[in-house]
């Protein structure tokens, strides 16, 4: 006779919450991240395709859900539901908004809630740093360039900054002036590197690492000499770069079938050319040994943002909170069994 499972109890968790897990140790961070790609690779994980709610009169809106099922030694259900809203920024509101939701996987039921924007943030930065590494080599950039410098791009450098990175240089440029000008003052503030904001994108593209972290929804960026001397270019806003730049790399992703749609940059590469073999592999292909890093070409990692890795930094934080004693639990949030 098998036991009689038990519905957990249900906990939220907050962002403050979620924040002090990940600034105290960011490379095991990192490391769950590491342990998630390969997890999805070895088929361990189910991961339907995100839904996009679009709003006929709002065109730059849009909530997205991110339903996913993650094994091997995570074992966790869940989904995201997070918002992009770039207005809101015009009224010092976040643009991003989230929460993560995970199951129990012996009931079913919801355990856990936690906000979720620096979860989808930091998921973010630390599959585009694992993605530098893997393709520079070491973690040595001689000049690091960002193009926007709004959220990812900070927790972009937080990582850089708390996995020892090598930086002689910062190259900075946001459409807004004054939002490159806070972010050299933060990185200034580290003391780690000269910091120069520079009047053009082209400018920062001339760097040996390319962060590309905008809220571009079409390319912008169109001439493939940005790449002629062979840049790691980490382009997580998916939608900067025009077929032309992207045809002219060597292009790594996370999951062809998910990055390859809602007409970001590899998908306007796919409708120009008609098939998908410019996409070289995935970050797994390459921390598996299966696709190296081609010297004579720019590196393009488009980390389309799976679910998985939203579970996988979730699940990961959550544990952390709750050794803490964080997290708040409502003990009468489902309905009494009958």
């Amino acid at each position: 006779m098998t036991d009689r499972p038990t519905i957990p109890p249900f906990t939220v968790v907050t962002a403050a919450e979620v924040a002090a897990a990940v600034e105290a140790d960011r490379p095991a961070c990192l490391d769950a991240v590491r342990r998630c790609y390969l997890a999805h690779d070895e088929g361990a994980s189910a991961l339907p395709h995100s839904s996009f709610l679009r709003f006929p009169d709002l065109p730059r809106d849009r909530i997205i859900a991110l339903p996913a099922y993650l094994g091997a030694d995570f074992e966790v259900a869940g989904i995201k539901w997070i918002a992009s809203f770039p207005g809101n920024t015009a009224h010092d509101i976040p643009r991003a908004s989230a929460v993560l939701i995970l199951n129990d996987l012996a009931t079913g039921h919801p355990y856990a809630c936690l906000e979720s924007s620096l979860i989808s943030a930091t998921r973010t930065a630390a599959s585009a740093v694992l993605g530098a590494e893997e393709l520079v080599g070491c973690r040595r950039a001689p000049s690091v360039g960002f193009i926007g410098t709004g959220l990812i791009a900070e927790h972009v450098r937080r990582f850089l900054r708390d996995l020892d990175w090598d930086i002689d240089e910062y190259r900075l440029f946001d459409l807004d002036p004054a939002a490159a000008g806070r972010f050299a003052a933060t990185v200034r503030a580290d003391g780690v590197g000269a910091v120069k904001v520079v009047p053009e994108a082209a400018d920062a593209f001339g760097a040996d690492l390319v962060v590309l972290a905008t809220v571009a929804g079409e390319p912008h960026l169109h001439d493939p000499a940005l790449l002629a001397h062979r840049p790691t270019v980490l382009h997580l806003s998916l939608r900067d770069l025009s077929p032309e730049v992207v045809l002219a790399g060597q292009n790594i992703t996370d999951d062809v079938d998910h990055a390859v749609r809602e007409r970001t940059s590899l998908h306007l590469a796919e409708q120009r050319v008609g098939h998908r073999d410019f996409v070289d592999g995935t970050v797994a292909d390459v921390l598996r040994g299966r696709v190296r890093r081609d010297p004579d070409r720019a590196a393009i990692f488009a980390p389309f943002g799976l679910g998985v890795l939203d579970l996988a930094v979730g699940a990961w934080a959550f544990d952390r909170v709750r050794a803490a004693g964080g997290g708040r639990t409502v003990a009468d949030f489902f309905p009494s069994a009958t």
